[in-house]
């Protein structure tokens, strides 16, 4: 009798990969279920959600000196913001607000990725806020996606009208809240609901409520994916030290389901049970596991979701986590890098030269426009005579006695025209005069000199030129 043993092949069968048909974005019938998810990266969203929500409808409510405290008056051509009022003429200030987005930006996405678009942007703010209330109407992610596969019914068109009708308030407000930066808020909501604004305002409302309703409503991660550039040109400024959230694939896999009891080693697993929490979870669809994607807005949703699971399971926290791709490759991340230091040194000194620039706006302003018809003339009393057009602004909030005059010249020089002259708050004036001086005095034919803007607390110089013939 043969005493050998039957050799039972017990090899783990490699793992059958779940069909996963890709999501089409554009078509609303297979649209992205957002499944509702709890932690502390999610509780952080939702602050700052608020926050950003509730500050831009209140802002405009606010009253600084008896006036409405950021009003961008662009009928008057002024811009009021909190106790400063600026100008067309200091609008350069304006697109060195934009500069210093821009860098601040550029800083951030260096060092933390796209958590802009995670926890600020305001497509992911709004986005957040329209799903919070198809939540409450409607239920979990897979009561909407039964809700939708369902045939029509009074329950259905009830959830959907209710769902609808709040997104449409949601955008009407904030259509209206975005209008309310540049009309007087408080004129505002009477005269639109009374019917009394302008058509110009109501189309603008209109408009602003229909992509509103659009972007955060419908298309969503569309407008991230497709539209937003920040998504295309992010990887310019991402390297290996930048912290993105990703998958450590060298402690997940192997992927595949076990109980909690059973061992993974022995079963020639890693730590991922690959419950697809982390895809249900994800605002965008993806999968974080397939590795970094352009698609990605760091809002650590499948970061909550994996670290629930572990614990869970009593594994270690931090399968998906934020790191670096030096880190997830057993390398050390340089958190401190010359591209980051170039960033911050550039947005400083961006910084501290706004800030001195707006601390130095004049609220007065000279302009000196010399007469086009005539170099000069020649007066009866054989003076020379130069005419201009002296162009004072108030920019203050309040009426301005100046007083004006002009050095560089002969000092019994003749001055034709007021010197002294009230402005009202926020008022152009254009003041002919002309100066006249005997041609025995002057040294050159040209003279450079100087018209002076004087009040109480300010004084300006503008430079121009007196022409005194041959």
């Amino acid at each position: 009798m043969s005493q050998n043993i039957p050799i039972k092949d017990i090899t783990p069968k490699p793992r059958k990969k779940k069909n996963k048909t890709p999501v089409d974005r554009y078509n609303p019938n297979e649209q992205i279920y957002v499944r509702a998810q709890f932690g502390l990266f999610q509780k952080l969203r939702k602050v700052m959600g608020w926050v950003l929500i509730v500050g831009f409808f209140l802002v405009p409510f606010i009253n600084w000196d008896g006036r409405q405290a950021i009003l961008f008056d662009i009928a008057g051509q002024k811009y009021h913001i909190f106790g400063l009022t600026l100008w067309p003429q200091d609008l350069l200030l304006l697109a060195w607000i934009f500069i210093i987005a821009a860098f601040a930006l550029f800083f951030i996405t260096t060092f933390l990725g796209r958590v802009w678009c995670g926890y600020s942007c305001p497509q992911t703010v709004w986005t957040f806020i329209f799903i919070w209330f198809e939540e409450k109407i409607e239920g979990t992610a897979n009561q909407r996606r039964k809700l939708d596969q369902s045939p029509w019914s009074a329950k259905k068109l009830s959830k959907k009208a209710a769902k609808h009708s709040a997104w449409v308030a949601i955008s009407v407000l904030t259509a209206l809240s975005f209008v309310a930066y540049f009309v007087p808020v408080r004129s505002l909501f009477f005269d639109f609901f009374s019917g009394s604004s302008s058509v110009a305002l109501y189309m603008t409302v209109a408009f602003f409520t229909v992509a509103t309703y659009a972007n955060a409503g419908w298309m969503r991660t569309i407008v991230c994916t497709h539209m937003c550039p920040y998504a295309r040109f992010q990887s310019a400024m991402f390297d290996k030290d930048t912290f993105i959230v990703g998958y450590d694939s060298k402690r997940g896999e192997s992927r595949g389901p076990r109980k909690r009891k059973d061992d993974p080693k022995a079963l020639g697993l890693g730590d991922c049970v690959d419950c697809d929490l982390c895809v249900q979870v994800c605002p965008a669809g993806i999968d974080i596991r397939d590795g970094l994607q352009y698609e990605c807005i760091n809002c650590g949703a499948c970061i909550d979701a994996c670290d629930m699971t572990m614990e869970r399971m009593n594994y270690e926290k931090g399968l998906i986590r934020y790191t670096t791709e030096h880190n997830l490759a057993g390398e050390k991340t340089d958190v401190v890098r010359p591209k980051l230091i170039g960033y911050g040194i550039v947005l400083i000194v961006m910084l501290v030269a706004f800030v001195m620039t707006i601390i130095n706006v004049n609220p007065m302003q000279i302009d000196v426009l010399r007469d086009r018809q005539a170099l000069y003339t020649e007066t009866n009393e054989g003076l020379i005579e130069n005419t201009f057009t002296l162009k004072l602004i108030n920019k203050s909030d309040y009426p301005r006695e100046m007083r004006l005059s002009v050095t560089g010249l002969p000092e019994d020089y003749e001055w034709i025209g007021p010197q002294v002259i009230k402005i009202n708050a926020g008022e152009i004036s254009s003041l002919p005069i002309s100066i006249a001086v005997d041609p025995y005095d002057l040294e050159l034919p040209i003279l450079d000199i100087e018209f002076v803007l004087e009040s109480e607390d300010y004084r300006l110089v503008s430079p121009s030129r007196f022409i005194g013939g041959q």
